[in-house]
């Protein structure tokens, strides 16, 4: 593994942040560990990932190969994305200790789901680039109204952080609601 590439990648977090204005959203959340992953595309003619960001809730390993992935798929077109697949990871780190060699993985289920997600929405390029902040799909509405309960149970509201999708949106409350 190359250290300093993983040092320099966790420290600098390239493209970690969430997107009010992005055309697609996937997610993927790890059973094994608990880490949630989110990619956010902005999607341009031709399917050009003209922006991408990440957020995740994983360690330094999590960052690292969101990070990686960021740099990777930006500027591809969605099926050149798509293609990115666990060795361009490990490569482009250098190995991943045996422990953690599935975080490559999680996020490229994540950035899959988000391509699966701008797919599946029925858009086509020119569409998501001119679309109003607004837009909703049938799809997509149906989605959201189903989508507005939070991810836990009253007494986990309680106790920990909650998970709530909200009008498209993924928002992690922080402590007690009680």
């Amino acid at each position: 593994m190359n250290f300093a590439k993983f040092q320099d990648l966790v420290t600098t977090r390239e493209g970690f942040r969430t997107m009010d204005d992005a055309t697609v959203t996937g997610e993927y959340f790890s059973d094994s560990c608990g880490d949630l992953y989110t990619f956010y595309l902005k999607v341009g003619p031709g399917e050009v990932i003209q922006d991408i960001s990440y957020f995740t809730t994983g360690c330094g390993f999590g960052t690292a190969t969101c990070s990686l992935l960021i740099e990777m798929a930006r500027g591809k077109t969605l099926d050149q994305a798509a293609a990115i697949d666990e060795a361009a990871l490990d490569t482009a780190l250098g190995g991943y200790p045996e422990k953690k060699k599935d975080y490559p993985e999680r996020s490229i289920a994540a950035l899959r789901n988000a391509i699966e997600n701008y797919r599946s929405q029925g858009l086509t390029p020119t569409a998501a680039a001119s679309a109003p902040d607004d837009w909703t799909t049938p799809a997509s509405a149906a989605a959201q109204a189903t989508a507005e309960e939070p991810l836990q149970t009253t007494e986990d509201r309680k106790n920990g952080p909650v998970v709530l999708h909200q009008n498209g949106k993924l928002t992690i409350k922080l402590g007690s609601l009680s």
